[in-house]
């Protein structure tokens, strides 16, 4: 038996679900992709963190270094979640 499932069947909640998408839309196209690329705006630092069924953490950092799009630092982390 799942307690949860009848709060999470109502969601999105249709009543609200299109507010606001004409002002919104045009903005997340622009800035929310993966990679951004604007004058003076943009993606500086891609993240993504893995975690496996065991706890097993892999932590990858990409950084843009000195403002060139060319030079990338990549760093990567592994660890174990304790329980």
């Amino acid at each position: 038996l799942n307690y949860f499932t009848p709060f999470f069947s109502q969601l999105p909640d249709p009543a609200i679900e299109d507010q606001g998408k004409e002002y919104i839309r045009p903005i997340l196209n622009k800035y929310a992709a993966v990679c951004v690329r604007c004058p003076d705006y943009g993606t500086r630092t891609n993240t993504v963190v893995l975690i496996d069924s065991e706890g097993q953490v892999t932590f990858t950092e990409r950084n843009m270094i000195n403002a060139d799009v060319n030079q990338w630092q990549t760093s990567t982390y592994e660890f174990k979640l304790h329980s």
